[in-house]
Parts: structure tokens; C-alpha cells; sequence
């Protein structure tokens, strides 16, 4: 029969073990690729058309009255779970009349709804980065 020191010290080793491998997985974690554009998938609520959005960085693209500027997508390594994010800039822009913003945010992939466009006649999510590449490699930003 074991006293109730060693069993002690068998619990704090088992306790010591379990925190050193969390903290190995958490440290061991890839860092996220970055993209030079966004994927988006938008929903022409009237047609019923799903398009799929390419926008590069920086540069506002047209989705039917939207005006879309992403700033920045990242993206889990393949080895990671699935997920991709990116800060979006969304604009209604109506012809002669000044634009109102309606998002201006991070926009989840595997959430969309965490953080969705409210408009009543398009839905606009994130899909994927456009050439994403490791933070490493692309250098600071």
C-alpha cells in the first residue's frame, strides 16, 4: 500500500505532465499564413444568384450596391484547423447618394454569422485568403 506522500507526489507529477504538454501544444502552434486578397461568396437576395467576390487588398471591388475593400486575411496552416478571417470595410453605395457604411469588422469563415452584413438585399461572407503565405516568409507588414 502506497502512503499518502507518494501518492501525492504521483498526483503532482500526473498535474506537471498534463500542464507541460498543454503549454508544449500551445507553443508548438504554426503561425497564421497571410493572404494578398479575400475570397468573399455573396447572395443576391432578389435573383437568388450566389457570386463568388475576389478582392485583392486594398482595392474596393463592386458587388451589385456594395462596395467591398478587405484590409487583411489570414488563415490557419493546413495543418490546423479550417479558418479563415479578414478585416472588411462594406459600403453601400448608391448612385448620388453618399455611401453608408454597414460593416467594418473581422468576418469569420467558419463563423458568418458572428459578425454578418445586415442588408436587405445582399449577404456577403468570407470563403478563403487569396494566396496566402507564411507571415514568416512575406516579411513584416
Amino acid at each position: 500500500m502506497r502512503s499518502r506522500l507518494q501518492r501525492w507526489f504521483t498526483g503532482r507529477a500526473l498535474a506537471l505532465l498534463v500542464l507541460t504538454l498543454a503549454a508544449s501544444s500551445a507553443a508548438a502552434r504554426a503561425e497564421d499564413l497571410v493572404g494578398d486578397g479575400v475570397l468573399l461568396q455573396g447572395l443576391d437576395k432578389v435573383t437568388a444568384r450566389i457570386t463568388e467576390i475576389p478582392a485583392p487588398l486594398g482595392t474596393p471591388v463592386q458587388f451589385g450596391t456594395l462596395q467591398i475593400t478587405a484590409h487583411k486575411c489570414f488563415k490557419h496552416p493546413p495543418e490546423e484547423a479550417p479558418e479563415s478571417k479578414a478585416l472588411l470595410e462594406i459600403r453601400d453605395a448608391r448612385p448620388g447618394e453618399p455611401g453608408t457604411i454597414l460593416l467594418k469588422g473581422w468576418m469569420f469563415a467558419s463563423s458568418p454569422a458572428l459578425n454578418a452584413l445586415e442588408h436587405p438585399v445582399y449577404d456577403v461572407w468570407v470563403k478563403d485568403c487569396l494566396n496566402a503565405k507564411s507571415s514568416l516568409e512575406s516579411g513584416p507588414k
